[in-house]
């Protein structure tokens, strides 16, 4: 039995050798087909790169001798122009005016107006006709049905500051009071909110359709709380659309954003078991997530070498696909792909025979890593057959998720299911139409004005 292992290790070592042939001359003849293959040398093709120690600078801080200004430009149009002209001559002591003038020196300076609360009085009156009918005018759109409300630009800020930029309830009322002068409550701040949710439903309604007939779809989750309570956030995204919901952390929570029950596009997600389950669409799983437990299985296994080569194939992979995305090459081409996809599958076939199969269902950390390599490749691998479009990474999920944490860091927790759910709905809104380049304040001034923003739909499907 132990000759038998001996003599299996010695073939895995034989044909690892081989690959490592292959490699190197595969990477001389796309060096040679391409003229820049961006691949590394095949000295490095196995090996984590070391980090060469950088000599320090002798170069001060700051900005360098003869380095080019960016100093704030004059306006050609300025909106306000103020002359100043001198009373008096400085000889004889005559006087001067504006017809005296042979030139000037021009100075501009940019500042806002101080914001004060004005007071607006709307009046409907009543006429009585001839005939002795009474007819009563209609207040404007807007306009509160109490003798005393807060119009939509103050109500747009305090939203802006509580969903986009993180301020606490308590302190969006203080910034509103001192900047202003208009005395707001806690109270009223906080209404706001599923106030604001009301008024972007529409909006969130075609994003979710939107999202569904997409051809690529981002779908990640964390961990929020809800007063001392922890609850899971999921979202759905593109790089034009978010959508954010609170459920559970399973199959069912995942369909109550409407989204993933209904798709039938690509999904990129990490490979977290409840997304396995939508066979419906099609699936890539996060490169960026691998790399990171290969690493990791490097630093447990430092005498192996099955995770950097699989690390290395991924690596180069994503690179090829860059280029594609960046229009420097049509396509990977058939050797680039035969290069690394025999790189990737020879990691595995070795990392399998030194983390064999232990008894019972209980396996090893590496020895799932790499059953999940080994079953999943095609999910892996997707990509690559579609550079132009699958991306390598869901990056773009993990970004929708870090204003959550924020939130949690800066303003703490949410007091109530209801007031978490109004946010989210209105960051949605908020950074769907940040994406299209709607400013957020703008977005959310135009959800109060009666011009709430919607996606446009040609663009997405």
């Amino acid at each position: 039995m132990i000759g038998l292992l001996q003599r299996q290790n010695e073939e895995l070592a034989a044909a690892n050798e081989r690959l490592t042939a292959r490699v190197a001359e595969l990477e001389r003849r796309l060096g040679r087909n391409s003229g820049n293959s961006s691949m590394p040398p095949s000295a490095d093709t196995f090996g984590r790169p070391v980090k060469k120690p950088q000599a320090k600078s002798v170069r001060k801080r700051g900005r360098q001798p003869g380095a080019g200004g960016a100093g704030l430009a004059m306006a050609a149009e300025p909106d306000v122009t103020t002359d100043h002209l001198p009373v008096a001559c400085s000889g004889c002591g005559s006087a001067l005016g504006e017809s005296d003038s042979i030139g000037f020196e021009r100075r501009q300076v940019r500042d806002i107006p101080l914001v004060t609360v004005t007071v607006t009085e709307h009046r409907a009156h009543r006429c009585r006709c001839a005939c002795g009918t009474v007819t009563t005018s209609a207040m404007p759109q807007g306009v509160a049905g109490s003798p005393s409300s807060y119009g939509a630009n103050l109500r747009a800020l305090a939203v802006y500051l509580l969903v986009f930029q993180h301020v606490p309830v308590e302190r969006t009322a203080q910034l509103i009071a001192d900047v202003t002068g208009a005395e707001v409550s806690t109270g009223w701040v906080a209404s706001l909110l599923g106030e604001a949710a009301g008024l972007v439903a529409d909006s969130l309604n075609l994003i979710r359709a939107l999202l569904v007939m997409g051809h690529i779809l981002h779908a990640d989750e964390t961990t929020t709380r809800i007063g001392t309570a922890r609850r899971w956030l999921h979202v759905a995204c593109t790089d034009f659309l978010t959508l954010l919901h609170l459920a559970p952390r399973s199959r069912k929570g995942a369909d109550a954003g409407g989204v993933l029950a209904h798709y039938r596009g690509v999904l990129v997600h990490d490979s977290l078991s409840l997304y396995a389950g939508y066979g419906a669409c099609t699936h890539q799983l996060c490169g960026a997530h691998l790399i990171r437990e290969l690493t990791a299985a490097e630093e447990d296994f430092p005498g192996q070498k099955w995770h950097q080569q699989i690390r290395w194939a991924l690596a180069g992979l994503n690179r090829q696909a860059v280029r594609v995305r960046a229009g420097e090459i049509p396509g990977i081409s058939p050797d680039a792909l035969l290069l690394h996809y025999e790189a990737f599958h020879q990691g595995i076939a070795v990392g399998l025979s030194l983390h064999p199969k232990a008894p019972g269902r209980k396996q090893s950390p590496a020895r799932n890593l790499l059953q999940r390599l080994r079953d999943q490749a095609h999910d892996i691998l997707r990509f690559a057959d579609d550079p132009l479009h699958v991306p390598f990474t869901n990056n773009c999920g993990e970004r929708a998720l870090r204003p959550v944490k924020t939130q949690l860091k800066i303003s703490g927790c949410h007091q109530s299911e209801d007031g978490a759910t109004a946010w989210l709905g209105v960051r949605s809104y908020l950074d769907s139409a940040r994406k299209h380049g709607i400013g957020t304040f703008e977005a959310i001034h135009r959800a109060y004005t009666g011009n709430l923003w919607m996606p446009p739909i040609a663009q997405h499907i």
